[in-house]
């Protein structure tokens, strides 16, 4: 792990804990975002607004105006219509396009709903989707997003505004909620037929409402990253900035010391023995390699990653990414 950034102590009040995340804990990490909007801003980046990437993939320029070609003008945007009725030469001068769509994708599945220290899994998934809506928000860009579970799946389509906003995240409010109701989630059936829980389901829908252009944050424990949904990050980044936010808890890291631990699902109890020093090194080395292969199909797609354990800072680590990678 890396040196921890020196951070103002009072972020610590936007950190949310326990096993579920309320509305309100939701709505405060704007002042959070803003923490980080500075950041950002007062860095000497040519590229970053916000939290996202301003290289240009797919349409995300407009076009601005004519003008009088000028040496060293690149003459494939010299536009011939003009410069023919005019008789002089004219190129085209583009502009930037500054409100783009930021697609949110939030797993809130009973993979996720898991925690050994401060929060689960699923708290800290739906706190940095808060902190990235917020700062989409903020920078005037249209947010939308998908919440999905093991049995349904909400999609918000990309608006500017505050209503856009809240009501994503009062739809990653409910789905936080719905997990402490369930007991049993292998008995769980999906309410659609067609629905097929896992990251490859949900970064199928995610394209419907994914625009040449757009800012990607895919935000889960990539758990159930199979070959489909790595297909599906092909297609997605080819064409936009994608984003992938790794949450995970310090004991899918390595076991506790030797001990004899008590577990609970929430429905059933069992102990875990640390005693073996095989054992803990093995555990250690499945999770290094999982790790591996994450960061390495990733690179292969020229993906971002960000890297979220649930018994740090939210507020900090996205710091932290951002300090590091700009």
């Amino acid at each position: 792990m890396s040196a921890r950034l020196s951070i103002d102590p009072q972020h610590a009040r936007y950190q949310s804990k326990g096993a579920v995340i309320s509305l309100q804990q939701l709505l405060i990490q704007r002042y959070a975002a803003r923490t980080l909007e500075y950041l950002a801003h007062s860095r000497s980046i040519a590229g970053i607004s916000g939290l996202h990437l301003s290289k240009m993939r797919g349409r995300g320029i407009d076009f601005e105006e004519f003008r009088p070609y000028q040496p060293g003008d690149d003459i494939r945007l010299i536009d011939w219509r003009v410069t023919a009725r005019t008789s002089r030469p004219f190129t085209k001068v583009f502009r930037e396009e500054r409100e783009r769509p930021v697609i949110i994708a939030v797993d809130q599945t009973h993979n996720m709903y898991f925690g050994s220290q401060i929060a689960f899994k699923s708290v800290v998934a739906a706190q940095a989707a808060a902190v990235f809506c917020w700062l989409a928000i903020d920078n005037g860009d249209r947010v939308g997003g998908l919440v999905y579970s093991d049995v349904e799946a909400a999609l918000v389509r990309p608006k500017r505004s505050r209503r856009s906003a809240l009501h994503l995240l009062n739809q990653i409010y409910l789905y936080n909620q719905q997990l402490q109701d369930v007991k049993d989630p292998e008995a769980l059936e999906p309410k659609d037929p067609d629905f097929k829980p896992g990251l490859a389901h949900a970064l199928g829908q995610i394209r419907r409402i994914t625009k040449p252009g757009s800012t990607l944050y895919v935000i889960s424990d990539f758990i159930t990253l199979d070959d489909k949904a790595l297909q599906y990050l092909n297609q997605l980044s080819r064409h936009n900035n994608v984003i992938c936010c790794l949450v995970y808890d310090a004991l899918e890291e390595s076991l506790p010391v030797p001990g004899i631990y008590s577990i609970t699902d929430g429905a059933r109890k069992g102990a875990l023995n640390t005693h073996s020093a095989k054992a803990r090194l093995r555990y250690r080395e499945q999770f290094s390699a999982r790790m591996e292969r994450l960061e390495s199909e990733l690179d292969k797609l020229q993906i971002r990653l960000i890297k979220m354990r649930t018994n740090q800072l939210v507020v900090e680590q996205i710091r932290e990414w951002i300090a590091k990678n700009y």
